[in-house]
């Protein structure tokens, strides 16, 4: 478990844009259920995550279209909720950062672990994009 100090600022990376925090299992379960369009972003503290998960994040939701509602969990804080919303992406791995966009329950687009690390961010928000104007 990483220390409270340590994440806030990465928390807020995401918070100060409308993002739920989600801390329990329960919670999780909840946003997933709301009827539309629900972008889940599992936060982490690595690198990637500071410089292409939550940039591309932010740049998405810069769309026409956009999700109903944006929650988060911290991958090394959260156990509870990370490991429940990890078993709404089944079949995909468990991965941190990673991004999923759910439309009333069902998880209808991934990115991965291997789909943030490495790409710039304006690539990510492009892959949210699309998935934004398919599904929203």
């Amino acid at each position: 478990m990483y220390p409270a100090e340590l994440v806030k600022p990465m928390r807020e990376d995401l918070t100060k844009l409308g993002f739920e925090e989600l801390h329990t299992a329960e919670a999780v379960d909840a946003a997933l259920a709301k009827e539309g369009t629900t972008l889940l972003v599992v936060n982490s503290v690595c690198g990637c995550a500071a410089a292409n998960a939550r940039p591309g994040a932010r740049m998405s939701l810069e769309n026409s279209k956009k999700p109903d509602n944006i929650v988060t969990v911290f991958a090394g804080v959260d156990k509870d909720a990370v490991n429940k919303a990890r078993e709404h992406m089944v079949p995909f791995p468990p991965s941190s950062p990673c991004m999923a966009l759910f439309k009333d329950g069902e998880l209808v687009h991934m990115l991965e672990r291997h789909h943030i690390e490495g790409r710039p961010a304006e690539i990510i928000a492009e892959n949210l994009k699309d998935a934004y104007n398919q599904n929203c």
